[in-house]
């Protein structure tokens, strides 16, 4: 029986970490773009005309009934057969950015959708326009509703960068698998990689539930009785 040898660590350090950067890269340029897009479909879908809740709900059902990994070779074999030409680590973050907009987009839908009607008919009499009540009143409570789903899906988003070696994106399942092939422990550089995503995992959901803590202190605060 074959002993463990992670000797071969010290030679391939400067590659994990690299996959560590690039892993964390393409989550913070998805993270953003993909929630506002996800903000923009709920809306459409809860307040839009009716051809706008269409198209939003289209792009919705295409993006959740097809695999990420088909998503992001659309967008770098399948444009590139039309002669548009993007990077790996181009392709991988817009394939992060539409995926993560349709998940939050039904998870933000849920959030305006339990908004309680008194509240509503509370901001009519108020005259507040529907803007206003859109920006102060719903997604406000919406977000804080939804937060926890949010930060699991943003999670599951990270953890979904592990397929874009497929398109050649040089991120940490694919950094594993070059070592991998060089070296033939890949039971070793596997195990490496599971203990390094369940930390990234840990902090990133500490960062996020701290952030969440901070964003919502105000609301919680209103909504405490003396």
């Amino acid at each position: 029986m074959g002993e463990l040898d992670f000797s071969f660590l010290n030679e391939y350090m400067g590659q994990i970490l690299g996959g560590i950067v690039s892993t964390l890269l393409m989550t913070a340029l998805a993270l953003i773009p993909g929630a506002i897009l996800g903000v923009v479909c709920a809306l459409a879908r809860v307040h839009g005309s009716r051809n706008a809740a269409r198209i939003a709900g289209f792009y919705v059902e295409i993006i959740r009934n097809t695999p990420s990994l088909i998503q992001a070779f659309w967008l770098f074999f399948g444009l590139a057969s039309l002669g548009i030409r993007l990077s790996p680590f181009t392709a991988a973050v817009i394939a992060l950015i539409v995926n993560f907009g349709a998940y939050t987009g039904e998870i933000i839908r849920a959030g305006l959708e339990a908004t309680p009607k008194g509240q509503i008919e509370a901001a009519d009499c108020l005259a507040l326009s529907p803007l206003q009540r859109i920006l102060y009143i719903e997604l406000p409570q919406a977000f804080e509703r939804v937060y926890p789903a949010l930060v699991g899906q943003s999670i599951l988003m990270m953890l979904s960068t592990a397929i874009m070696y497929q398109i050649s994106a040089q991120e940490l399942t694919g950094v594993a698998w070059l070592i991998q092939s060089f070296t033939f422990r890949s039971f070793e550089i596997y195990l490496v990689v599971a203990v390094l995503y369940i930390i990234i995992t840990a902090l990133m959901r500490g960062l996020l539930n701290g952030a969440g803590l901070l964003a919502f202190a105000r609301l919680r605060r209103l909504r405490t009785p003396l």
